[in-house]
């Protein structure tokens, strides 16, 4: 799989960019979480009121806050009168919670908003301040302050109001109010004092005539707008990630099918052999696909995932680490599930490629051969086998299919179920006082960020074997290395000896064969001369022109093309000089014109047509309404054989090369045709070497030398009258298609 990925270096700018994207998503995910929390905890239960120290107190509370605090000296070096000179921090404070006004009003200003030391000092006055602000509380302090008071002195406290109560208590009394409420405060958890000392804070402002209504207010729509912005960032990013990430997926895809048909087209023989032609074809188009739907995902899974699984433990450690066990539960739960699928799956997906290369190669098959099957009348015995293939196919997919759908549901269940042991757990904590309800909803969030994107990696999980099976697949092609290549040192072509074949003790052998196809060929085609090859079936004779333009390498012996080795010719090279026309017409999907200038752009419109007339093609080329731009269907199968066979020729002939072969491609020609294209060819192409391979005794009886093979050994040579007269092989094959009179020859 690294392999395949090396092929991203082209794509390396997006990678980068995805990756910074992945990282700000992730924190901005993180982040979302944290602003619920706020919204619930400071905007609705703190009434919007985020310090832990009043910055505004009037001077009766002021004066409380002095008289019941320890450390009173500290407070009082920590405010200043709003009647003093203030500097402009504290000017700003003044204003934004009183008003313009602020100096007609006799309040104190907070000095140093970041003093640690006062916020400790001042909470337990303020949470006893904020507790003061309960009726039932203040009321029974106040009973119980009257009760100890002479007759006369209980209707002057009758209507004061609490604060004014505890700044006239006498000190004795006042420390035993104190001392029970320092007992009961030591006993409070830490969230119930927070939430108290905002409670306290909220009330100062009241009677410091703060509106805190405004403040809320104010508090809430600033979260909520960077709430907003939070998320914007995240579905931007998350919206850029999916182009750039469907981008580069893309560029991969097309990247690997380039390399591996680039990688196809200098295969030999034996590698197709090897491979399978529906194998190659699936490898190119299925396997890539599966590495690009892998691609579009993994840096969302390799970079945002483990960001957010992390990060998300790390806040929740932060919030309530006594509810972490329930995370790792729902971890443990869901490693659980895809690890069983992963067991079970797993073994399904290399066999579900291998099934799709033999589906693809049974649809072909019968595609390829359907006039056969039609003739004969087999369409229903074919159905029947490609029905066979289809219906193991489609079970095995039904069964990872079926393997696969059942995660989502149990994914689901674990989620709900583990959202469910939250609220309870948290609710218990809650009720006890040691967490706040936002913070419950926060680790709802980030447990849910975590559990899933321990899903998308466990989904991932399921995706890279099958993606990893395709990968192999494909470096299978891309590391297979050619049995026909080009030495790293190569001979040019010597011009004296141009267009000379020799053939000495010339030996093949197919890589799967356990004997040799051709033994011991000697024979010398030469420029100016036509030589014919003939033989009955199987004798070789495609073989040995196959061998000529490096098809196929020799085993044994010496070819050599221009008095040069094949083997130390470049390839490009050897067939540049090289025109071939297969046994089998092959023409691609375009106009006659780019079928014959195939080999080159530059062949000009007088050289097509030369050799449309050499290749007697322009007689039914001329009746096409389009003549030469008239549209030729893939594979030719708009034209008919014969006319299939003087396209390729003229195709062949057109590329202008010293070495012209014709591999039995007049099979399809009427006797009349064969013999006008043959005169023509003898005409035009004079200083070429012409190398035809033939059935018809007709095609060769002019040649300048036949070579007879018989079970991969030549067994004549010479001219057909030599031949005729002098070997019995030939004169069999001779007399098997014209009679003694036709040959020429006597008895």
């Amino acid at each position: 799989m690294l392999k395949v990925l090396r092929n991203l270096k082209e794509s390396c700018g997006k990678v980068i960019i995805i990756i910074i994207l992945l990282c700000l998503q992730a924190s901005a995910d993180l982040n979302l979480p944290e602003y619920t929390s706020k919204i619930v905890n400071i905007g609705i239960q703190a009434g919007g009121i985020e310090e832990k120290v009043p910055k505004v107190i009037n001077e009766t509370d002021y004066k409380y806050l002095l008289k019941v605090a320890e450390e009173k000296e500290l407070i009082e070096n920590s405010y200043i009168s709003s009647k003093e000179d203030l500097s402009i921090e504290q000017e700003k404070i003044a204003k934004k919670y009183i008003g313009d006004d602020f100096k007609d009003k006799n309040v104190y200003i907070l000095k140093n908003t970041e003093d640690e030391q006062l916020k400790r000092a001042i909470m337990n006055p303020v949470i006893q301040y904020g507790a003061l602000s309960n009726e039932n509380v203040s009321d029974k302090i106040k009973e119980s302050f009257i009760a100890n008071l002479p007759e006369e002195q209980r209707d002057i406290f009758k209507n004061a109001d609490i604060i004014s109560i505890f700044l006239k208590m006498p000190e004795d009394q006042l420390k035993t109010v104190l001392t029970q409420y320092s007992d009961t405060l030591t006993k409070m958890p830490d969230s119930i004092k927070e939430q108290s000392v905002t409670n306290g804070i909220k009330e100062i402002y009241k009677s410091a005539g703060i509106n805190t209504e405004k403040i809320q207010k104010h508090y809430l729509f600033l979260t909520g707008i960077k709430m907003l912005i939070v998320a914007f960032v995240s579905m931007a990013s998350a919206v850029i990630i999916m182009l750039l990430s469907s981008k580069v997926a893309a560029k991969l895809g097309r990247t690997l099918r380039e390399k591996v048909f680039k990688k196809v087209l200098n295969f030999s023989n034996k590698e197709f052999r090897e491979l399978s032609t529906s194998s190659l074809i699936t490898r190119t188009t299925n396997d890539v696909q599966q590495i690009q739907q892998l691609m579009a995902m993994l840096f969302r899974v390799l970079v945002y995932a483990p960001i957010i699984a992390i990060g998300g433990l790390f806040k929740v450690f932060n919030t309530n680490s006594s509810m972490v066990w329930i995370i790792g539960l729902a971890v443990f739960l869901i490693l659980l599930v895809v690890g069983t699928l992963f067991i079970i799956a797993m073994p399904k997906f290399k066999k579900l490629q291998e099934l799709i290369d033999k589906l693809n190669e049974r649809a072909r098959e019968i595609l390829t051969g359907i006039q056969v099957i039609r003739a004969f009348n087999k369409e229903q015995r074919e159905e029947e086998k490609f029905e066979v293939n289809n219906n193991t196919l489609m079970k095995v997919n039904i069964f990872v299919n079926r393997a696969m759908s059942m995660m989502m549901p149990l994914m689901m269940l674990i989620m709900n179920g583990v959202s469910v042991l939250v609220i309870w757990v948290g609710g218990h904590h809650i009720e006890n006082g040691t967490m706040q309800v936002g913070d419950m909803m926060a680790f709802i969030q980030y447990m849910m960020q975590i559990v899933i994107s321990f899903l998308v990696i466990s989904a991932m999980s399921i995706m890279l074997p099958r993606a990893s099976v395709s990968a192999k697949r494909i470096m299978e092609v891309l590391e297979k290395d050619p049995s026909i290549k080009d030495k790293k040192e190569t001979k040019k072509l010597d011009e004296s000896k141009k267009g000379l074949v020799e053939f000495k003790n010339v030996s093949f052998r197919y890589p799967d064969a356990d004997t040799e196809i051709l033994e011991d060929v000697n024979f010398v085609a030469e420029p100016g001369k036509v030589t014919a090859i003939i033989g009955s079936t199987g004798s070789g004779k495609s073989t040995v022109v196959n061998l000529i333009p490096r098809f196929y390498d020799v085993t044994g012996g010496e070819l050599k093309v221009d008095g040069v080795n094949v083997k130390d010719i470049k390839q490009k090279d050897l067939r540049d000089i090289i025109g071939f026309v297969p046994q089998k017409g092959i023409l691609f999907s375009g106009t006659i014109e780019s079928n014959i200038k195939y080999s080159s752009k530059d062949i000009s419109d007088e050289a097509m047509v030369e050799a449309a007339q050499i290749a007697q093609a322009t007689e039914f080329i001329n009746e096409k309404e389009n003549k030469y731009n008239s549209e030729i269907s893939q594979g030719g199968t708009n034209v008919s054989g014969g006319q299939k066979q003087r396209i390729s020729i003229a195709r062949a002939l057109a590329k202008n090369p010293e070495i012209l072969i014709f591999d039995d491609s007049f099979s399809a020609l009427d006797f009349e045709t064969d013999a006008k294209l043959r005169e023509a060819l003898s005409q035009k192409v004079k200083n070429k070497t012409v190398i035809i391979v033939a059935q018809r005794i007709s095609t060769i009886l002019n040649a300048d030398q036949i070579i007879v093979l018989e079970e991969g050994k030549v067994v004549g040579k010479g001219t057909h009258k030599q031949l005729l007269k002098d070997n019995e092989v030939y004169r069999q094959i001779a007399l098997s298609q014209l009679s003694e009179k036709e040959l020429g020859g006597d008895r």
